[in-house]
């Protein structure tokens, strides 16, 4: 899916008329600042397959008098966080050991300058100027919003009070700290989640799905950053509980190959993964840069790509993710940019999608979508950048 021109999605309508937890004590660390004011070393040990978990995870705790760790039974690992990077380097010896890796830092991708915050007095509903260019507004009509479609937004967490919100949260999880609440403490979650499926109200915004499921899954802390680890173990949470859609607006420079192996096991289980192709010009941020993974770049109100966008083979898709206003922390309203604000458009278009009947998308035969088919139908029926939309093209695609 790497290899693609960039083209954008403003065409959704023709889609369908065309046919194991770490302890609190360790997660405490994960909630406030970052590892950058920390003294520890991180790292995401595999074992060999076979080799007992439980056990190796005791004997490193034996050998490392402050080692704290959690399982991450997905890529057969575990996280760990000992004192210094002498035993660090001590980890690689442990009888079973397929490889060490950093446990780095991963962030939202949301361009902070721009954050605009609304408090106050609800504003009268409204459809966000990106909905309204990916023509999702155009499938409801039709009955089809992408009820009962599960989506989860991997990210800050999803504020659990908010009008335009609660209705459609069915559930969640803290990665950071499974005993905590997954509300949202930082307001990226919430703006992201609330382009995927604000609800259709009378007040705030409405979503590109507007009755899909939302499930917030916290891996990211009140400053928008976090580990990779806590990544896996929230992809290793929506696997288990049968998410049809997630979406991640965060990502890092770096290729994990822990991570790697998780979205492949997300994948290979049918879940459509979105993802933000980063702000970095040049460069696609992992997750989004995996070719089981639809990164997604950033327009503008004019069609253009945005200055701050990513570009390059990776980058599958684009949509709008310039002063986007969408939901925020506590009951706020939030005017925000960057891909983060990207990708849920396209997530919201899968659920969508997921939503309308297979037809000749169907190239396995079973009668269903699966991520590849899902991929595939958005590129096929997206604009070329610059092209303006054929809405007949699109009804008799």
């Amino acid at each position: 899916m790497k290899n693609k021109n960039i083209i954008a999605l403003s065409v959704v309508l023709s889609l369908f008329l065309a046919n194991g937890a770490f302890p609190a004590a360790y997660a405490k660390d994960n909630d406030g600042d970052n590892d950058a004011q920390k003294k520890e070393v991180r790292k995401i040990v595999v074992l060999e397959p076979g080799v007992d978990l439980e056990k190796t995870e005791q004997t490193i705790k034996i050998k490392h008098k402050n080692a704290r760790t959690k399982k991450l039974d997905l890529v057969n690992g575990l996280a760990v966080a000992v004192d210094d990077e002498e035993s660090a380097s001590a980890l690689s010896k442990e009888e079973g050991v397929k490889r060490v890796e950093d446990d780095v830092v991963v962030q939202t991708l949301a361009v902070t300058e721009n954050l605009k915050v609304r408090g106050g007095s609800q504003p009268s509903e409204g459809l966000p100027w990106g909905v309204g260019r990916i023509q999702a507004d155009l499938i409801w009509p039709t009955g089809n919003t992408a009820d009962p479609i599960k989506v989860a937004v991997i990210d800050t967490g999803i504020s659990t009070s908010h009008q335009d919100l609660f209705g459609n949260i069915k559930g969640g999880y803290n990665a950071i700290d499974p005993s905590r609440s997954y509300n949202d403490d930082n307001g990226h979650g919430s703006h992201v989640a609330g382009i995927v499926a604000a609800v259709d109200n009378s007040i705030g915004v409405i979503g590109a799905a507007p009755a899909a499921d939302l499930y917030a899954v916290k891996v990211l802390n009140r400053r928008g950053s976090g580990y990779v680890s806590d990544v896996i173990e929230g992809i290793q949470w929506a696997i288990a509980n049968d998410m049809d859609v997630i979406n991640m607006s965060l990502g890092s420079n770096y290729d994990i190959a822990s991570l790697r192996d998780a979205v492949i096991a997300a994948y290979n289980s049918g879940i459509v993964i979105t993802a933000a192709a980063g702000n970095d010009g040049a460069a696609v941020d992992y997750p989004g840069a995996y070719p089981e993974v639809l990164a997604v770049g950033a327009t503008d109100y004019g069609n253009n790509i945005a200055s701050f966008s990513s570009r390059g083979p990776e980058v599958d898709l684009v949509a709008p993710g310039v002063s986007i206003f969408s939901t925020y922390k506590g009951s706020w309203y939030a005017t925000m940019s960057g891909t983060s604000m990207a990708a849920p458009h396209v997530a919201g278009a899968a659920a969508l999608l997921l939503n309308s009947p297979v037809g000749f998308y169907d190239f396995n035969g079973n009668g269903a979508w699966d991520p590849a088919e899902v991929y595939q139908k958005l590129e096929d029926t997206a604009s070329d950048l610059g092209v303006m939309v054929n809405a007949y093209n699109a009804v008799n695609w």
